[in-house]
């Protein structure tokens, strides 16, 4: 089932946060999280009125979704950069194709214009949802990250929705 994230999930967000910190490029993080960390992002997703989806699997939290601005100005209101994570005991259950429609439909329906997922060179799996749900390759960062003894090329791919009617300068 997903369903709008609740404060009692944010322990197993962090699970899955942090172990993707530590044994994937997945995030370009080195140290993991705390938290009271973890509580201040859920609480600032939840000011800022932006989405944070898990997927229930009996009262545990497969995976989780959201999205938040993708730049800090203006104009950029309409563009979103999203993040989907699934727990590594869930993994090739089709939960972040899910989790992804899910974001979708929300954009969608918040006027959203383009939806941004940078993912790291290597990540198929990932490269290959996003594919799948009409996603487009929109280019590289060669050399943007560095973890695990090497570096690392970040890819970008949006998903073009329709947007507002009438798109505002304000």
């Amino acid at each position: 089932m997903i369903r709008q994230a609740k404060k009692q999930d944010i322990p197993m967000i962090l699970e899955i946060f942090n172990d993707n910190i530590l044994h994937s490029t997945a995030i370009y993080m080195y140290n993991e999280q705390s938290l009271e960390e973890r509580m201040e992002w859920f609480e600032q997703k939840q000011e800022k009125g932006e989405p944070l989806f898990v997927f229930d699997i009996k009262g545990e939290v497969a995976g989780y979704a959201t999205y938040g601005s993708f730049r800090a100005y203006p104009a950029y209101r309409y563009t979103v950069e999203h993040s989907v994570y699934v727990h590594k005991d869930h993994y090739k259950k089709g939960i972040a194709s899910k989790l992804m429609n899910a974001l979708i439909e929300e954009a969608k329906a918040s006027d959203v214009k383009t939806m941004v997922g940078c993912i790291d060179k290597e990540n198929m799996a990932s490269i290959k949802i996003h594919e799948k749900l009409g996603f487009n390759y929109s280019g590289t960062i060669r050399n943007a990250g560095y973890k695990f003894g090497h570096w690392l090329d970040l890819v970008f791919y949006q998903l073009d929705l329709d947007g507002p009617e009438s798109p505002q300068e304000n």
